[in-house]
């Protein structure tokens, strides 16, 4: 058994409360809810958009002491930065930044999906996962997966009833996925599970759809739980 295939309960305890966690495309509703329940947490938390008035707007709006930046400033600001942009500005937006986020604990919770009549599908990502591509360009900093199968809908509601379930982080860096399973289990009631190497990205990116469709059909908010570790 190599380090990274250790069972959950023999994964190093990390501690994230000094960590200044930020999110890039804070505004938009995954990034918006994602910034909220850190902060709920005691974190400390920057949101960061493309203006910084947008992202002092809506930090004003989720409170908790949340500071809003643009990206840029975002980026530099943070030590660990959770990507929440939409897929079509994700290599464009890291491209810009990777002096920024050189050294850097990246998270990415992009999702390459499209849409049509049917439903949501996967698209096809020439490096094999947004995370993939992330990594591709950020060759400076440590690019994890995770956070992909939270539903924003419950991020946002507050005062619903603690979140459970799993989180998924797929990673090279033992340490970077330590960092972001011990975010994972700052979300009430949910855990952070290594799930595999980056190259797993794709298909943890792309069963976003499969859960897209189950909500569609049985009106819910279905996550992800792993079952016997």
């Amino acid at each position: 058994m190599t380090q990274n295939d250790a069972p959950v309960e023999d994964q190093v305890a990390v501690d994230v409360s000094q960590k200044v966690i930020g999110v890039l495309g804070g505004t938009g509703e995954q990034g918006r809810g994602l910034a909220t329940r850190f902060a709920q947490a005691g974190l400390v938390v920057i949101i960061g958009s493309r203006t910084s008035e947008r992202a002092t707007e809506v930090a004003n709006e989720i409170g908790y002491g949340v500071k809003g930046m643009s990206n840029s400033d975002t980026a530099l600001a943070s030590d660990i930065v959770i990507v929440a942009v939409p897929w079509d500005g994700h290599k464009e937006l890291l491209e810009s930044l990777g002096n920024q986020l050189a050294g850097k604990v990246v998270i990415d919770c992009v999702n390459p999906l499209g849409f049509d009549k049917q439903g949501a599908f996967a698209l096809e990502v020439v490096e094999g996962s947004a995370a993939q591509q992330a990594q591709g360009i950020l060759t400076d900093s440590k690019v994890v997966a995770a956070f992909h199968h939270i539903s924003a809908k419950l991020l946002l509601e507050t005062d619903a009833p603690e979140l459970h379930g799993d989180v998924l982080v797929v990673g090279d860096d033992r340490n970077a996925t330590d960092l972001a399973c011990a975010l994972a289990n700052t979300l009430g009631e949910m855990r952070g599970v290594y799930a595999g190497r980056l190259r797993n990205a794709g298909q943890v990116e792309a069963f976003t759809a499969n859960l897209i469709s189950m909500n569609r059909r049985y009106k819910g908010h279905a996550g992800v739980q792993i079952t016997d570790i």
